[in-house]
């Protein structure tokens, strides 16, 4: 018997719905033109057939049944693909129910060959038709269909038994009876909760950029500074799109504090002209809802906007809930900070570590009033044209306002996407993508083995792509791990190619195409970083090291293959070398947007110092080919064309290219 408040199992069992959160705490998360399998587990006592069907209820409100097929007889797991048309919230339950006309055809196929209850099996068959003709929803072709199989298999006409069953049974009926199945003991699951964003919350390529180093000048006479302006950072977008991104995304934009500036290369004390670090953000110029006097105004934040959309371009701003002891917020509102017991604001720190020029938010003592400061800043940005935001160090903050504050904003605009930037705990990290964020940053920069990084790549194309989708960065202004450092160009293409194939979304930090690899001592981050000085480049030679050519290579490939824009579909491959890397991205026909399968080889040696080669061994089974099959491929990254098959031999020498992506010709 069901517990109080439990629905009984029902007539027909229907168990392990998929996906689900926390029995529909949150919603499972897709884009537009994502296949989700939506799976159950459906069975009954004995030996009858059951059928399943999934009913999704629509933004619209209208409803989709969609017939589920058995993929495991032994599991009883009946699965339909989903492949949703429109953003919004949806719902589904599955029902499952027992087939008779299924029971019969099997019952049917063993008696009348074998002569036993011959006619009464058959006026079975006669009657379960004559039931499904009462279906209001048949068309007349439909109806006809039935009516003859119906009059075939009547006893006493000229063909013998076995034939009848035979002349009825054809593929129109057939397609029939599963379009207009006769139902009995139909059981519903509970229904559950599915969210449909655009695609760009799950395939997009970022490109991070400081605006005050775009066009920045140094006086060499008095030794001062200019600071670059969103004009001059304006210039730089042709560059960006020609690449082949789709978001620009910019650090902190907001006043800098004066209080406790720090110099170059985190120094506790600033010297005359250091800029100081962006997130230490809010001076008398105002707070995050302000921009930099030094780099322009909200007018030209806006036309810097509106050239990006231009160009093909969307703007993310970095949004981190932080204050300069110099905010506004300070003075206003002292309730949303700590206070420690010499009455002073508590600053930020990570002991041993101090951010003397930061003070953190405390959400306890004035909850509704900071979380609706917080979304009024988003919507003043949101108003000048931004659509994206990647939110600083979100694990600092409850997870009670996240929870909130995406709920609001998806409510108002379902439209802007959010990227986490939390490195912390797996439980942190999954929960913030399943209160709302769309994307997350990831452990990908932190897996420099080939073994390490195909078990990092099944787990996150596993159970947790329904909610959390990952966002590849080989380096940023924050992290230099110890493989960048010492691998050189060839280090830097390989993780790029890794980045952009790994995961439907990546980025790229500013410089990266310069292979800037040179650490402060001690630490996993760049020397001379830009969080705290002004760092023009010289884009005349960007390409010097053919990053820029493969960065725009590979952002051609995602474009022209929706299994480079989808997270499942990924399979790890043997190979014979544990410095070698093989994966491919495989979406059947069904389930790609274009109605062709589509399928990307992807080979990546983890030795930027050595030629390392070995023996690739495909899964065929996996990709949908025959074991024996001749795979011609070809390479998106050096054009040549190769005949690949189950088992293949790849050298790969750091001095040209440590990477193939290959695509399968259809």
């Amino acid at each position: 018997m069901a517990l109080p408040g439990e629905k009984p199992i029902g007539r027909i069992p229907v168990v392990d719905v998929h996906p689900t959160l926390e029995q529909g705490r949150w919603p499972v998360k897709a884009v537009v033109g994502e296949a989700v399998p939506l799976q159950a587990t459906v069975f009954v006592e004995g030996h009858d057939a059951v059928a399943a069907t999934a009913v999704v209820t629509q933004p619209n409100g209208r409803t989709l049944r969609l017939r589920m097929d058995e993929v495991n007889h032994g599991l009883a797991t009946f699965q339909a693909i989903l492949m949703p048309k429109a953003t919004g919230r949806y719902t589904f339950h599955i029902e499952g129910w027992a087939d008779p006309f299924g029971t019969w055809m099997d019952t049917a196929s063993k008696k009348i060959p074998a002569g036993v209850d011959v006619e009464l099996t058959l006026g079975d068959g006669v009657a379960l038709l004559g039931r499904a003709m009462a279906d209001k929803a048949l068309t007349e072709r439909q109806r006809a269909v039935l009516e003859a199989a119906r009059l075939t298999l009547t006893p006493g006409g000229d063909l013998s038994p076995a034939d009848s069953l035979a002349a009825a049974l054809t593929d129109d009926l057939l397609a029939v009876m599963r379009a207009h199945p006769v139902r009995d003991g139909v059981t519903s699951s509970a229904e559950h909760p599915l969210v449909v964003q655009r695609e760009r919350a799950l395939a997009s390529a970022w490109y991070e950029m400081f605006p005050r180093s775009e066009g920045a000048k140094l006086n060499k006479r008095t030794g001062e500074w200019t600071s670059g302006t969103f004009l001059t950072a304006s210039k730089r977008l042709p560059g960006i799109a020609a690449m082949g991104f789709d978001v620009v995304y910019l650090t902190p934009i907001h006043p800098i504090g004066l209080t406790h500036r720090k110099g170059r290369n985190n120094s506790l004390t600033a010297e005359p002209g250091d800029p100081g670090s962006p997130y230490a953000i809010g001076s008398a110029a105002g707070g995050h809802d302000a921009v930099h006097p030094e780099l322009g105004t909200m007018r030209q934040f806006r036309n810097f906007v509106q050239r990006a959309n231009e160009l093909g371009l969307e703007v993310a701003l970095d949004i981190a809930l932080q204050c300069s002891p110099d905010h506004p917020w300070v003075k206003e509102h002292p309730e949303w900070f700590k206070v420690r017991s010499d009455g002073t604001i508590a600053y930020a720190e990570n002991p041993p570590k101090k951010y003397e020029d930061i003070h953190p938010l405390y959400f306890d003592n004035d909850p509704v009033g900071l979380r609706e400061a917080i979304r009024d800043v988003l919507q003043v940005w949101i108003d000048a044209g931004v659509t994206l935001f990647r939110v600083d160090n979100p694990h600092t903050k409850p997870l009670e306002f996240w929870e909130w504050l995406m709920a609001d904003m998806a409510e108002r605009h379902p439209e802007v996407i959010f990227l986490s930037e939390a490195f912390t705990r797996p439980p942190m990290m999954h929960t913030l993508a399943k209160v709302g964020f769309h994307q997350s940053y990831t452990y990908f920069t932190w897996r420099p083995t080939a073994e390490e990084m195909g078990e990092y790549l099944e787990e996150l194309a596993g159970d947790g792509s329904y909610y959390m989708r990952p966002n590849f960065w080989p380096t940023t202004h924050d992290i230099l791990t110890p493989d960048m450092q010492h691998g050189g160009a060839p280090q830097y293409r390989a993780r790029a190619v890794l980045a952009a194939t790994g995961s439907p979304s990546f980025g790229i930090y500013s410089g990266y195409e310069f292979v800037e690899n040179i650490p402060r001592p001690g630490v996993e981050e760049q020397i001379d970083n830009e969080k705290y000085e002004y760092k023009p480049r010289d884009w005349s030679r960007a390409d010097d090291h053919g990053i820029v050519t493969l960065l725009t290579t590979l952002n051609a490939a995602r474009a022209a293959h929706p299994a480079l824009r989808r997270l499942r579909g990924l399979t790890v491959h043997r190979t014979s070398n544990d410095q070698i890397l093989c994966f491919t991205r495989h979406l059947n026909a069904d389930e790609s947007p274009t109605g062709r399968a589509d399928t990307v080889i992807v080979v990546v040696s983890f030795d930027p110092h050595h030629v390392q080669d070995g023996v690739v061994s495909l899964d065929m089974e996996a990709l949908g080919f025959e074991p024996d099959a001749r795979l011609l491929v070809d390479d998106l990254l050096s054009g040549a064309t190769f005949t690949w098959a189950r088992d293949f031999y790849v050298r790969l020498d750091p001095a040209t290219s440590m990477s193939h992506v290959a695509a399968v010709r259809s």
